[in-house]
């Protein structure tokens, strides 16, 4: 099978806007109209964007939604299968806590107590996991399952936003985590089309 093109990789947001660019968006009244208003809100835009990073890949599985959700949200067979979440303890229920164990390639496990942020059958789960406090160093994990031709479109993503994202280097951590998601999604397609194709898993 001759699969699209993916966008996958570690990604900034993109690059704030200039100055005219914010005036085409903003009316501003006529005192407001030089290039030092619109670049004070260009300047704060641009220190939001500093603090997220997104690490996303996708793949194309050759199951229906309803296969690959069901692969996804049975968490007790994480274990057999799973390359980088080796556990999720808990319920896909939207305002629960779950108990997750990932483990990066040529990293040790860690365990983490994510919030259930969104659950929509057969279309996308979503949790956010804090540091500390909300706003230090928020990561919100979003799986998504995208309907493409007799198959789906798997899009793992996770967005990192606070204070420390532009204080400390994530360099390793982000490839890590993106090798991680590569590995998983691999592994979700195999047994995803073993299942539909009624091979053992």
């Amino acid at each position: 099978m001759n699969y699209p093109p993916l966008t996958q990789g570690v990604f900034p947001l993109m690059p704030p806007p200039s100055p005219a660019e914010i005036k085409k968006v903003f009316s501003f009244p006529a005192h407001y109209q030089d290039d030092r208003d619109a670049g004070m809100i260009a300047s704060s835009l641009a220190r939001y964007r500093s603090l997220v990073r997104e690490v996303r890949a996708e793949t194309v599985i050759g199951a229906p939604p309803a296969i690959v959700w069901r692969v996804l949200t049975d968490f007790t067979s994480y274990p057999d299968w799973n390359p980088f979440i080796r556990s999720i303890e808990g319920k896909p229920w939207v305002g629960t806590r779950l108990s997750v164990d990932i483990r990066s390639p040529g990293r040790r496990s860690m365990r983490f107590r994510p919030m259930v942020l969104r659950v929509a059958k057969d279309r996308e789960l979503r949790w956010i996991g804090r540091v500390l406090v909300a706003g230090l160093f928020d990561g919100e994990h979003r799986f998504t399952i995208i309907p493409e031709g007799d198959g789906s479109r798997f899009v793992q993503a996770e967005v990192f936003t606070g204070l420390l994202v532009p204080v400390v280097d994530l360099t390793s951590t982000l490839r890590a985590t993106h090798l991680g998601f590569l590995l998983m999604n691999q592994a979700l397609r195999g047994r995803a089309e073993r299942s539909i194709a009624g091979k053992p898993s």
